[in-house]
């Protein structure tokens, strides 16, 4: 299945709810995207990651090899009056300078990397003592929810999109940066519901792996209608309140 998020990058900036301003605030306590700091953010997509740390005084470069996804990114920057520097490269060669930066993160894109060699180019551009974390804000389903429902609809569309079930838990990135070399490794997760409108809600299903990065124009219209359908008939509430996950790990590049 070959995943393009570019194709969809305008419901990816208009529907995509951003990481939550509670993770900055808990990354912070770690020492992560304080005011002055240099940072990179790898696959940085529309910016959620690197607009909150620039809006907290950090000084941020986003990593996306997109050119739509940073456009938007730019867009989204300006109308919040941030400045975000944007490179269109690949986390696994950013073509920045050896040990330059003090934080390196990549949020919701871990996964789409070749996870050893990113691991290896984060420690190249990290400065000794330098940190990364790695976030995540997920969908979480449970029995009869709208996210197990979504997800059904978006298997029996898209038979090769295996990314359904999930927990919100990574532990396969904690054995990523500790074969890496990375210290004091660290983990954190906490619940929260997003409120959605169900316009919202379809707009975030089309912006996903399973639909509008992976499908036809015309199966995406199809997939939508039915999402549409299902949404007035189960879950008619107005708002619908989406259960989510944030999890992040933080790890350390010691001296040697």
């Amino acid at each position: 299945m070959k995943i393009d998020f570019g194709i969809t990058a305008n419901d990816y900036a208009k529907h995509r709810a951003g990481f939550p301003n509670s993770l900055f605030d808990r990354l912070s306590k770690y020492g992560i995207g304080l005011p002055g700091q240099n940072i990179v953010d790898l696959g940085t997509g529309t910016g959620t990651l690197a607009r909150g740390f620039a809006t907290r005084g950090a000084k941020v470069i986003g990593i996306d090899p997109s050119v739509s996804l940073v456009e938007q990114a730019k867009q989204l920057d300006q109308a919040a009056q941030v400045q975000v520097e944007y490179r269109i490269a690949t986390a696994e060669n950013t073509g920045l300078p050896d040990a330059s930066v003090d934080v390196v993160t990549a949020g919701q894109c871990w996964h789409w990397f070749d996870r050893p060699r990113a691991v290896q180019e984060v420690k190249r551009i990290l400065r000794a003592d330098g940190y990364i974390a790695i976030a995540h804000f997920d969908w979480i389903p449970l029995k009869a929810n709208v996210v197990e429902a979504t997800e059904k609809l978006i298997e029996a569309h898209n038979p090769q999109w295996k990314m359904g079930g999930g927990s919100g838990l990574h532990p396969q990135w904690l054995q990523d940066t500790a074969e890496g070399g990375f210290q004091e490794i660290q983990t954190f997760s906490y619940d929260i519901f997003v409120p959605y409108t169900h316009e919202d809600w379809r707009g975030r299903i089309r912006a996903s792996a399973g639909v509008g990065a992976s499908l036809t124009t015309e199966q995406v219209e199809v997939f939508d209608q039915e999402l549409a359908t299902l949404l007035q008939e189960k879950y008619p509430t107005p708002i619908l309140q989406v259960h989510h996950r944030v999890w992040a790990a933080i790890a350390k590049l010691p001296h040697s």
